[in-house]
Parts: C-alpha cells; structure tokens; sequence
C-alpha cells in the first residue's frame, strides 16, 4: 500500500497557490488597484480549502500520476472545450492579467504561426494545461486528491511545478515568458530545429549526428551542433540542431539507417548548447522566485529524479534548457513497481496525446489506466 504523503496548506488555496503576494507596481495608482482587485478577485475564486488532517493509506490503484506536455503541442482552437468550466475561464482572465495581452484570444484564433511562436507557444500550453486540471478537479476530484507525483515534458515541468505548489501561478506565467523570450531570442540567432527520429538496432545515431555536425562546419556554419535533445522511448529519440545538420540527415537517413524523421513544430534547436544564451536570463528570473518544497514528487528532466526540495529545483531546472529531456528514463523511474504491483491512475492534462503514446511504447500495463484531459 502506498501512504499518501500529507498535504499542506498554503494559505486556503487548492492544488496550487494561483499567486504571490507581491504588489505589481504601476505608474497609475488608480489602475493599480483596480488591476489589484480584480486579480484578488480571481485568486479567491480559484481558491478551495485543503485537506488538512493527515489521509490514510491507500490502493496504489486508487493514486494518480500527472503528465503535463510540452512546446509543440499547441493548436489553434486549444482550450475551447475547457471554457465550459469556471475555473478554466479564471485561470486564462487571471494570466492575461499578468501578461497584459490575450492570451486565450491566441490559444482560439491564433494564427497559426503566432501560436508557434516560442514566446506564445509555451505559455499557451502551461496555461491550457492548469486549465484542463479544472475539468479534472470538477469530473474527478479524487484525481486531484489522490495525486502522488507528477512530471512535465520539458516547458511541461514548470507546469508540473505549480500543480506541486513549489512555485505560484502567477511568477510562473512570468518565468515561463521569460523562459520563452529568451528561447526564442536564441532561435533567432541561429536557424535550427527538431526532429522525432525512428532508427533500428543497427543505427550509430551519435555517428550520424556526429557526421552532420562536421558537414554543416564544412559548409561554414559558425559552432554547429547536432545531438539527441529527448530521449522519446526505445528506437525513438528527438534529433535537434542547425537547420544545415537536420537537412544532412534527411537527406542521408537510408544511408545512416534512420528509418524516418519528422520536424516538430518548434522555432529552435531546443535543449541544445544552441540555447546557451537563455539560461542566464531564466536563472536570474528563477532566482527571484520564492520556490518551496513540491507537496507531491516532481521529477526532473536533467535526471529522471525527483526533485528533493527547492534548493534542488533552483539548482536544475536552468540545465534543462541546454540538456537532454530524460523522458524515457524518467517514465521507467516514476512507473517502477514489483511485479504484480498496481499501477497508478495516470493522466495526462494538457493539449494533444502524445505523452500517453509515448508511455505506450515504455511502459504497455502503465499506460492501459492512462486518461487524456485535454485542452
């Protein structure tokens, strides 16, 4: 049996602490408050008492595991569903109280190519993934309750985060932005991209990236790189780097036996050195942040590791933005049991499908009680 570990309270706030108390500071005091007042009023709304006494042991069975996605899962007309529900409605209001824009307007009309965009994308997608949590909470608050570990797909971990209590609503919309900018700056500095990439048994993929890389420097691209940036599931990795090196391995894929390669839809080569320039920029906005320990397990994408506590959080999740996605890894971490033990209900909250496919491939009995909440 596995013990549900004891909650606590923040405040009178629920799965997540919707904001900090820090005042936003403005040149007009008249707006000030009424901007003041209607994000308190915001707050309030999504607020719900928790459960304070300590709960007993239960079914592994009966717990509940959280997958958030990450950038390139968007869609225009993502979270038009979820504005059925209230607090998925108060969610978006209360994020484009931070932001100053619409995002929600994006997520419904985009264009497409402004949905793509970093500095849109992944706030659409951890905002849309809280928000899918509302549908959850409302059709199966023991979802909610019962939660013990979560993990996000690269942005998806910061929204992992929040859920956990380790960091507010509202800094983190400012710390992905941040996040997002910078990412997208990097990106325009030097053309790269994604790839999900299929091989078999037989494949030298660091050969293959290693012979890309070479290829693109001999052609004149000023520090190349190419190299695994997601470790998907067995055969499967994500290929990122210089639009030079991707093309090479397009091209040569029968020759290097890579069995197919399809580009994702993102703007830069993402968790690459070719990111170097945002980690500065994020850790800086991190450091501003007062994180707490996660309430619940919350595992890393540098590792496949839960997070220890805050310290720990501070000291990682920078390095995600330059390293490898652990996902595999992470999926066997999380999903580990003797056998014949119970699986955890697993849900995966955001927009697409993709992490319960992905689960699929690593872990076929885990993934037979995996629900999609979409956004």
């Amino acid at each position: 049996m596995l013990a549900v570990r004891k909650t606590r309270v923040f405040g009178n706030l629920s799965w997540s602490r919707w904001s900090s108390d820090a005042a936003k500071a403005t040149t007009d005091p008249a707006s000030a408050l009424e901007d003041a007042n209607k994000r308190q009023k915001l707050i309030n709304e999504l607020a719900e008492p928790l459960e304070q006494r300590r709960r007993p042991a239960i079914d592994p069975k009966e717990t509940s595991v959280m997958l958030f996605p990450g950038q390139g899962s968007q869609y225009v007309g993502m979270a038009k569903d979820l504005l059925r529900f209230p607090g998925a409605r108060q969610i978006f209001e209360l994020a484009n109280q931070v932001l100053k824009y619409d995002l929600l307007k994006i997520c419904l009309e985009g264009p497409r190519e402004k949905l793509n965009r970093t500095e849109h994308a992944q706030l659409a997608v951890m905002v849309s993934s809280l928000a899918a949590l509302e549908q959850l909470r409302e059709e199966r608050p023991q979802a909610i309750e019962n939660c013990v570990a979560a993990a996000g797909f690269s942005l998806g971990e910061i929204t992992a985060l929040v859920y956990a209590g380790a960091m507010p609503f509202d800094k983190a919309v400012k710390l992905v932005q941040v996040r997002a900018t910078a990412m997208q700056a990097a990106c325009d500095r030097a053309a790269g991209g994604m790839a999900l990439t299929l091989y078999g048994p037989d494949t030298n993929l660091g050969e293959a990236c290693a012979k890309a890389q070479q290829w693109s420097l001999d052609r004149g691209v000023e520090s190349p790189y190419c190299g695994i940036a997601n470790y998907m599931y067995p055969h499967c990795k994500v290929i990122a780097g210089n639009v030079e090196a991707l093309e090479f391995l397009e091209k040569n894929a029968k020759a290097l036996k890579i069995r197919r390669m399809k580009r994702l839809a993102v703007s830069g080569a993402f968790h690459t050195p070719l990111m170097q320039s945002a980690v500065e920029p994020f850790t800086k906005a991190l450091k501003s942040l007062r994180l707490e320990d996660p309430i619940i397990r919350v595992y890393s994408n540098v590792d496949g590791k839960p997070y220890r506590n805050a310290k720990n959080i501070l000291h990682h999740l920078p390095k995600q933005i330059v390293r490898s996605v652990k996902w595999e890894q992470t999926l066997h971490e999380m999903y580990e049991r003797k056998q014949g033990a119970e699986f955890p209900r697993t849900f995966e909250c955001g927009p697409g499908k993709g992490l319960m496919q992905v689960l699929e491939k690593v872990n076929a009995k885990a993934a037979q009680s995996c629900t999609n909440v979409s956004a």
